[in-house]
């Protein structure tokens, strides 16, 4: 169901779920894509060699329209860490090489590059004066041997938004890579790759895009994407079930040029690729532009009716700045971490972050489901 409000009536039990920062719930429009995919492994004559083929190939081309992108730009991943774990380890690195990092940010943005100690490529980590670096910090940090950059676009442990044409241009004058993970911002704001000075792109699937856990993307510019070099040849990628129908088997068919080249293994996987296809696209049909102003609306709504004698917003207020991950404190920090518990007592569903404690509504909530949250905090605020 396409809503701008309200949990869907087929949701299991009474609950407010305000965590999509942690995992979304799945979209209405990808259970009867589910069901599909238990038809057709309940009954597998029905999943074609053609089937194999399409949900991918339907999965990309959404998935394009999405970020105003190519399909061929666009490999299918399970995570956003594999997304970065394939560029830590396609691009030609040469000892002394470095990669610019940022403090706080989400360790799956961290953790790829560690691998590469090995090869003499090392990382070091920026730590801005705010909650996400500017364009000129980036600029002061970029070194003679900084390759590449970083970062989140929204930072999952504060809510700040990054501003990525601005360090994107940064990055582009003095010949540093840009990689950016948009895991907590795609689906809930919008995007378009075609107009930002980015070169990498990653994002997990299940959280603000509503699909199946076990689900990602990676995102390549194509002049970005001939400098790496493919890490593996997989077999559905460059022939089909037809070929192996053949009497003559041929391997030596070459890679087609594009992002494919590095989607994860099984990019068939129907059980995720048939809902999260059906998901994407009924973000699609509500609107980007429409969903983030919904979601404008409910951090307003959230913000504007907080008791500020017993609570402090923590994360940006200003509209150009904020996300729709609202980190929010008890004026005695220690009561956070009873908080979330007893709301999840009272069947809402927030999330402890970082000794806070993070709202992350998304446009199939009702302001209803912010009044009830604020009604709960404003019975817990005295402990």
């Amino acid at each position: 169901m396409s809503v701008l409000h309200g949990v869907s009536a087929d949701a299991p039990d009474d609950f407010v779920w305000l965590n999509t920062a942690h995992q979304g719930l799945l979209a209405d429009a990808a259970v009867p894509a589910l069901e599909q995919a238990l038809a057709w492994k309940r009954a597998p004559y029905h999943l074609t060699g053609d089937r194999f083929g399409e949900t991918a190939e339907r999965l990309r081309g959404s998935l394009a329209r999405l970020l105003t992108a190519s399909a061929d730009d666009i490999a299918l991943a399970n995570s956003a860490s594999y997304g970065l774990h394939v560029l830590a380890h396609a691009m030609p690195w040469q000892p002394g090489d470095e990669i610019l990092l940022v403090a706080d940010d989400f360790p799956s943005n961290h953790l790829p590059w560690t691998l590469l100690a090995e090869r003499g490529v090392t990382t070091r980590v920026l730590s801005p004066a705010g909650g996400a670096p500017t364009a000129a910090e980036i600029d002061a940090a970029i070194g003679p041997r900084t390759r590449l950059l970083c970062l989140s676009w929204v930072f999952s442990l504060n809510g700040h938004v990054a501003d990525l044409a601005g360090i994107g241009a940064a990055c582009r004058d003095r010949g540093v890579a840009f990689a950016v993970n948009a895991s907590q911002g795609l689906g809930a704001l919008p995007l378009s790759v075609a107009d930002l000075p980015i070169d990498a792109l990653v994002s997990v699937g299940f959280k603000w895009l509503r699909g199946p856990y076990g689900t990602g993307l990676l995102w390549l510019h194509p002049a970005f994407r001939d400098r790496l070099r493919p890490l593996k040849r997989y077999w559905l990628t460059l022939m089909d079930e037809r070929a192996l129908a053949q009497p003559n088997l041929a391997l030596d068919i070459g890679d087609d040029g594009t992002a494919r080249a590095f989607d994860v293994f099984g990019t068939a996987s129907f059980f995720n690729t048939l809902p999260w296809t059906a998901a994407v696209d009924d973000l699609l049909t509500v609107g980007l532009e429409a969903i983030a102003a919904r979601n404008r609306s409910l951090v307003q709504r959230l913000i504007d009716g907080l008791d500020r004698r017993a609570f402090r917003v923590l994360s940006p207020e200003d509209p150009a700045h904020r996300s729709s991950l609202v980190y929010l404190s008890h004026v005695e920090p220690a009561r956070n971490d009873a908080i979330a518990p007893a709301l999840a007592g009272r069947r809402i569903f927030i999330a402890a972050r970082a000794g806070a404690l993070r709202v992350s509504p998304h446009y199939h909530n009702g302001d209803a489901d912010i009044d009830r949250l604020l009604s709960a905090l404003d019975n817990l605020k005295q402990g």
